[in-house]
């Protein structure tokens, strides 16, 4: 039908139907049939801007849609919205996860605390889609780099990506439990995780020669080399810590002992775990930035906060809520709040310090996201294998799948947001 035949019908002796009917007609088209097409003309034009591939999501699964990313938006500040689409993975299909984070295997008898996900103020941060993800690191190479949180996540990722492809294990030595590397041969892009859950060089100390671990002694101006030496390779490193710091600790500087951490000690300064982690930290950062070859990107996670109730870790803490906090319902504090500002305020500096050499570092802000999330802990609901230990509840780690894999969405959208700005350079 031509404009001037539709303008035929509301004028002239010989109209046929009503203007108010026609109207009404012709809005109830134009609101079906748009939203049909909307989606798939965004993500078309978003897929041509940025050139990357259209995925070929599961016949359930709509596909991603592009971020409403302003640049005003703090991704990292927001609130969690029921998700009922979610998990996109289960225990049973992904084969990565942990005896101790598999929840669901262990009897968790509620799932709810999976159907949730981050919601920015300002703006949308699209779920995780696995092919574009890997059509941004192809060919390229991502280190995690810290404790069991970091090798949580890590797992996580590969759990995500399992819908497009499963890695290769390329370890070397096979066995090693500092270092364990992932391959995916199809992008030619390789996961590794390195242990270290103090950063810089530390050594087991034990009580009058025994097998029971005394405490740490830490070198806080001395790299660890077993990551250190090889970290100049990689295009991404995501680098973490802290939780290891609340235990006994004795720090030396220049090879010489300088104080310590819960170590009493006679005529040794208490000098905290602040003082510790910050200028292990420090130290840390500046082994990356001083790496002269290293033009990758440097992500600080910042810390994810535990959630004991009644009880620290080792004198029955537990975490047993079902569902997330809102932000009106709690905040950071104490010691958690402390490690937070140390991270932020050492970011600045390796930032700046980074800066004038070429390499870029980034901060991967997830402290706020996962202070509301009391829930998505393993708490009782794992199991430690092959360890010599008594069980205590576990309220640090993240259940798989879980609010962890949130991290993903926000590590992609931090990867697309430095896509475009290089393409607007």
């Amino acid at each position: 039908m031509k404009l001037q035949d539709i303008d035929q019908l509301f004028s002239g002796p010989k109209q046929m139907i009503p203007k108010v009917t026609l109207i009404a007609i012709l809005a109830i088209l134009i609101f079906t049939i748009t939203p049909l097409c909307y989606p798939l003309v965004n993500y078309t034009s978003f897929l041509k801007i940025n050139k990357y591939k259209k995925p070929s999501p599961p016949h359930d699964e709509p596909a991603t849609l592009p971020s409403t990313y302003v640049k005003k938006c703090d991704i990292f500040k927001g609130e969690w919205v029921p998700n009922p689409n979610a998990p996109y993975y289960t225990n049973k299909t992904c084969w990565a996860i942990h005896e101790h984070q598999n929840c669901m295997k262990h009897g968790r008898p509620d799932s709810e605390f999976m159907k949730w996900r981050w919601k920015p103020y300002e703006c949308e941060v699209p779920i995780f889609n696995p092919f574009q993800f890997l059509e941004i690191v192809k060919g390229k190479s991502m280190a995690f780099v810290g404790d069991s949180v970091g090798r949580n996540q890590m797992q996580s990722m590969i759990c995500l990506l399992s819908r497009v492809e499963w890695p290769v294990d390329v370890s070397y030595p096979p066995g090693d439990f500092f270092i364990k590397r992932w391959k995916y041969p199809s992008y030619n892009f390789t996961m590794v995780t390195f242990w270290t859950p103090h950063l810089v060089r530390a050594e087991k100390a034990y009580s009058n020669g025994s097998s029971h671990i005394d405490h740490f002694n830490l070198y806080l101006d001395e790299f660890d080399e077993k990551w250190t030496t090889q970290i100049k390779e990689f295009d991404y490193v995501i680098i973490d810590g802290g939780h290891w710091f609340f235990g006994p600790m004795v720090f030396y500087e220049k090879r010489k002992i300088i104080g310590c951490h819960k170590c009493l000690l006679e005529n040794v300064t208490n000098l905290t775990m602040f003082y510790g982690y910050r200028r292990a930290l420090s130290t840390a950062l500046k082994a990356i930035s001083s790496l002269e070859t290293f033009k990758g990107i440097t992500f600080l996670r910042t810390f994810s906060p535990s959630h004991f109730e009644n009880g620290s870790w080792d004198h029955g803490g537990n975490c047993i809520r079902n569902k997330p906090f809102s932000s009106r319902e709690t905040r950071l504090e104490s010691l958690f709040l402390e490690l937070y500002k140390i991270q932020l305020e050492e970011f600045k500096v390796a930032r700046k310090e980074a800066k004038m050499k070429g390499s870029k570092f980034m901060l991967f802000d997830i402290t706020q996201a996962m202070l509301l999330r009391p829930d998505g802990h393993p708490s009782k609901y794992g199991q430690w294998i092959h360890e010599n230990m008594t069980k205590s509840n576990d309220c640090v780690h993240w259940c798989l799948p879980g609010p962890i894999d949130t991290w993903g969405d926000l590590l992609l959208e931090m990867l697309k947001m430095k896509e475009m700005r290089n393409a607007e350079e």
